[in-house]
């Protein structure tokens, strides 16, 4: 039977969330729609729909990802499927107040307007769990101050794809310095161009290569934070 011929609202629950994870996998946006209606229908809380049936088949895309089994254009397939589920699921979740891993603030910094990257990591940090805060590109350091404040996030993310932006990382490091607000913040970078060298250089926590190590390093930061009771860099690999 092709995937076509499956109907959705005919698969037990077990059935219906495992093809659900295919379903993102292969990036298929309506059929994640129908499964999210279906099973609210059948009186899952919003909370288990989000991760049993999407954060767990995002787990699978991440892994595969990073991986090399799965490269950015089939990622980005799966992330828009994911965040259409999310669209239903957010205002539920906000109703129920439901937990959330953590919260996360991200954006390309200034001078910078690439933002592929940058968007695929947040789409994965939400279907991992975690409230996203996107900024969006050319990010000043007053914006991101001023975002920090607002949302008051565990976790600061700051990408650049051009060599002559990436300094601008520095800046923004030194005026949280500055704020005294530095070491409450797990500051991770990513680009092209970065390596972790240049991340330790310039006062970064840590280097994400892709949007697959990004959730893991995330990740591991707040297992650690909700472990210790504080922020506290991961293990080494």
């Amino acid at each position: 039977m092709s995937d076509a011929d499956i109907n959705l609202a005919e698969l037990s629950d077990d059935d219906l969330v495992a093809q659900m994870h295919d379903d993102l996998y292969d990036g298929l946006k309506e059929e994640i729609i129908e499964g999210v209606n279906i099973l609210l229908g059948r009186g899952w809380t919003p909370y288990k729909v989000l991760t049993i049936a999407l954060v767990e088949g995002m787990r699978i895309v991440g892994e595969d990802f990073r991986d090399g089994i799965l490269f950015v254009p089939e990622v980005l397939l799966s992330a828009n499927a994911m965040k259409a589920g999310m669209f239903i699921l957010r205002p539920l979740l906000a109703e129920t107040g439901a937990p959330k891993i953590g919260k996360m603030v991200v954006g390309t910094v200034k001078g910078d307007i690439h933002d592929i990257g940058k968007n695929l990591v947040g789409m994965m940090l939400e279907g991992a769990g975690f409230e996203v805060i996107d900024l969006g590109v050319n990010t000043s350091v007053e914006r991101f101050l001023a975002a920090i404040d607002e949302h008051k996030p565990e976790i600061l993310g700051m990408s650049a794809l051009l060599t002559t932006t990436m300094p601008y990382m520095k800046v923004v490091i030194q005026a949280l310095k500055d704020k005294g607000i530095r070491d409450d913040l797990v500051v991770l970078v990513g680009g092209a161009p970065l390596n972790e060298e240049f991340a330790m250089s310039v006062g970064a926590d840590a280097y994400c290569r892709d949007a697959a190590v990004a959730v893991e390093t995330a990740q591991s930061f707040m297992k650690r934070r909700s472990n210790q009771g504080g922020l506290a860099a991961p293990e080494p690999a």
